[in-house]
């Protein structure tokens, strides 16, 4: 699978560990950056990953900020992206099982390496049921369609 990553300051904590995990479990990724410690704007580098899983460029994408929040607000502004802030390894499966997430978004002040790996994992072998879930999130995309013109 194709998987875009982003993240500011505060992620590049986690992002090597990321692209450590995506590559032991048989991904691509494309790093849209930061690529240092330097203070940044988060909100370039969610819409660089966002417009990458909108665009069909990749598959998913993957965002890490301090706390996931700042980059799954703005990822969510763009059409056909469903960003999901996961600093556990419950809600990312959820997230994935039940709303279709195609973003997930982790916080570095608030998660280790370990955990990370983890949630990561959790979210990418986690298959979509559909179903009941499937009506939810035609319903957003009703609201994404009426809002988005």
């Amino acid at each position: 699978m194709k998987i875009a990553i982003g993240c500011d300051a505060a992620g590049f904590i986690l992002k090597d560990t990321v692209v450590s995990c995506l590559a032991r479990l048989g991904h691509e990724y494309f790093d849209y950056g930061t690529y240092n410690e330097e203070s940044c704007d988060y909100p370039d580098f969610a819409l660089a990953v966002a417009e990458s899983v909108a665009g069909g460029k990749c598959e998913k994408g993957i965002l890490l900020c301090g706390t996931g929040i700042g980059m799954a607000i703005c990822a969510n502004k763009v059409k056909g992206v469903r960003a999901a802030v996961c600093n556990d390894e419950f809600s990312a499966k959820a997230t994935a099982a039940h709303n279709d997430s195609n973003v997930l978004a982790i916080g570095g002040r608030i998660v280790d390496k370990g955990l990370a790996e983890r949630i990561v994992s959790a979210w990418l072998s986690t298959i979509f049921e559909g179903g009941r879930h499937k009506r939810r999130v035609d319903k957003i995309d009703g609201i994404e369609a009426r809002y988005f013109k």
